[in-house]
């Protein structure tokens, strides 16, 4: 009887020191797991929302300024879209109008990461080989870009088309943080008098 109490103790023993091993083991490698997935998340940038959309305000060559843009330059208006957090409500300084076709683009950025759909918005001068012709929902391009990382010289989709004056803006988000200059783009329909 002691012997077979004895022999039980030492297997439950064992048995609490192998699961702890095992969960130590899994902790670990769910662990290292993470940090591999966050720091491949932060190199990619995969939360576009979250990125500082601020350009040098250069502008694609053959670009047309808009002759009488609703938004003269140096006017403010309120910008009525979300494309990134804090975007909404934000009150805007027009530093550029243009006139163009605009496109939402679904593309896998060059540098790998999750499939981007209905990206808003990329110009006809930002497309390859565009020259002047609307490009129908459907057609394959190759983005020149550079809003985002990944984004300059993707092979995208055309999921729209919108010939609208488009708005390089300057304003501070809705929720704090660092003042956006000279984004790229906003279009009239996405701004509203102040």
């Amino acid at each position: 009887m002691k012997k077979e109490l004895v022999i039980g103790i030492v297997s439950l023993f064992a048995a609490f020191t192998l699961t702890a091993c095992a969960n130590d083991k899994n902790e670990t490698t769910s662990n290292e797991n993470m940090d591999m997935n966050a720091s491949s998340e932060e190199s990619m940038n995969i939360d576009h929302s979250k990125m500082n959309h601020s350009s040098s305000g250069e502008v694609p060559e053959g670009l047309k300024v808009a002759v009488n843009p609703t938004y003269p330059v140096g006017s403010q208006a309120i910008i009525e879209t979300d494309h990134m957090e804090g975007m909404k409500g934000a009150e805007a300084t027009i530093v550029g109008a243009y006139d163009t076709i605009v496109y939402t683009i679904s593309y896998t950025p060059t540098i790998g990461g999750e499939k981007v759909t209905n990206h808003k918005w990329v110009i006809q001068e930002e497309i390859k080989d565009a020259d002047d012709k609307s490009l129908k929902p459907g057609s394959k391009v190759t983005i020149e870009a550079n809003h985002m990382k990944g984004m300059q010289g993707a092979t995208a989709e055309i999921d729209s088309a919108e010939q609208t004056t488009v708005y390089m803006v300057d304003y501070t988000p809705t929720t704090g943080g660092e003042k956006v200059t000279n984004h790229k783009w906003v279009t009239e329909s996405e701004l509203s008098s102040k």
